[in-house]
């Protein structure tokens, strides 16, 4: 079959990602001097804001990278369980799987992985100030995307999960509007839509921290004891 789209062909390099606005950022990126690596951390944390099935900051992943000099490597970053995760906690009291139980609540989460590889990797192999990549992320958190349909889909997919388990300080403020907690262009109980402006000022606030303090800013701290809360 042919293609859908012509192919692309650049001199330097090339950005690759799941959302055109995440792709922009690793683009800009490597305009600004940055090389390949920074590009991918940069693009990880704006997937996080734009498009978090496809990259985000509560999960994990592998990274297969060959550098300039033909040395190749990769990362593994993927999510581990909790320290007080045990063998059993799936099973009832008789010992049958609770369903569900391992894909969704509390228990189904394990620690992310992906702060803590995207700090390796630019550690081993980044070029740009850390905070220079993490700051276009930050932007588009608190200036809003626009949504697509499909995106638009997926939240409104989530509702009933995200409003089952999560705190009413949380990701209930996707679905619920107030005087005190306005959504943008979300009317009380209303579904999302195309075009609808999403908005994520607790994500910009998160991601500052990861900007200014690094892994800590993720694993301790005030994030950290966020994380906690939700999930108690």
């Amino acid at each position: 079959l042919p293609p859908a789209t012509a192919p692309v062909v650049a001199r330097h390099a090339l950005v690759v990602s799941a959302h055109p606005l995440a792709s922009q950022v690793g683009r800009d990126i490597m305009q600004q001097g940055g090389n390949a690596y920074d590009a991918a951390v940069a693009v990880q944390f704006a997937l996080a804001v734009v498009h978090p099935s496809a990259g985000n900051i509560g999960g994990g992943g592998f990274l297969v990278y060959r550098g300039k000099g033909g040395a190749v490597g990769a990362l593994d970053f993927r999510e581990v369980a909790s320290v007080n995760a045990t063998r059993d906690m799936y099973l009832d009291s008789v010992g049958n799987v609770v369903a569900n139980a391992s894909t969704l609540g509390r228990k189904a989460v394990g620690v992310p992985g992906t702060v803590a590889g995207m700090v390796v990797l630019h550690k081993k192999l980044g070029k740009l100030p850390w905070a220079k990549l993490i700051a276009p992320s930050v932007r588009l958190a608190r200036q809003g995307v626009v949504l697509t349909e499909k995106e638009a889909e997926g939240l409104n997919a989530s509702r009933e999960a995200f409003l089952k388990y999560s705190q009413p300080s949380g990701l209930h403020r996707l679905y619920t509007s107030s005087t005190k907690n306005p959504v943008p262009n979300l009317a009380a109980s209303a579904n999302w839509k195309a075009g609808d402006l999403l908005k994520q000022p607790d994500l910009a606030a998160t991601l500052e921290r990861i900007q200014l303090q690094g892994r800590d800013g993720f694993y301790k701290g005030k994030t950290a004891d966020l994380l906690l809360d939700e999930t108690e």
